[in-house]
């Protein structure tokens, strides 16, 4: 099924889930969430998956529900639906996500595993690779996104203080994000010719990161 848009209910489920985030909201609106959510999502990932999938690999919409092991906050479903093209967890990522706030989308490092961070950092120590992500990350803040991620507020250990990418090298996880409040776009064809021009300004860094970083080797806890 070719994607032509979020449904018209989309953001109206999620505003509810909000409000009322229970068993028998979802068991009530569920219908809602397949068609108007799920199955757009899904369509979108599939026509993005030819252009952005090679070397990531398929497409993924996470589930809905949250993992509340170890969480206070104990109520059972996400707020948004979101959905990835990724190799493995850090090593770069092709984001998506919808919700009460309109579309998201985002790619780079969301997390990185230690043997992951020792390989990020490695790269961005060296005189080649160090410099070609400074300048992938300043393209992009001017193209209006945002550079995130966790950081060290010292040094990292084994680096000098004067290194001349210094706060590069604090990053422990780094990652472009930029989002569209929700609006007519949304349903329409329009919502996929954003995703997949941002998709494209993503390409360099996430190629960065699949070459220099690349999935964790490390067992999952």
């Amino acid at each position: 099924m070719k994607f032509s848009g979020f449904g018209e209910y989309a953001v109206d489920f999620y505003d509810g889930l909000e409000a009322d985030n229970s068993k028998s909201y979802w068991d009530a609106n569920v219908a809602t969430y397949k068609d108007d959510v799920r199955a757009p999502m899904e369509a979108l990932l599939k026509e993005l998956e030819p252009e952005f999938g090679g070397g990531f690999g398929e497409g993924k919409v996470f589930r809905p529900y949250r993992d509340v092991r170890f969480a206070k906050d104990k109520t059972p479903y996400k707020t948004h639906c979101g959905a990835v093209i990724e190799a493995g967890r850090g090593g770069g990522a092709y984001y998506v996500e919808v919700g009460p706030a309109g579309l998201r989308v985002g790619g780079g490092c969301f997390h990185l595993a230690p043997d992951q961070l020792a390989r990020f950092r490695t790269a961005v120590d060296t005189e080649l690779h160090g410099p070609a992500l400074e300048s992938i990350l300043a393209t992009l803040r001017r193209q209006g996104w945002d550079i995130l991620g966790d950081r060290l507020k010292s040094r990292p250990r084994g680096f000098a203080d004067d290194h001349p990418r210094l706060d590069l090298l604090r990053y422990r996880s780094v990652y472009a994000v930029r989002a569209w409040e929700p609006a007519d776009y949304l349903h329409e064809r329009e919502a996929f010719d954003r995703v997949r021009k941002a998709w494209r300004q993503l390409k360099k860094f996430n190629e960065w990161a699949r070459d220099h970083v690349g999935p964790s080797e490390q067992p999952r806890r």
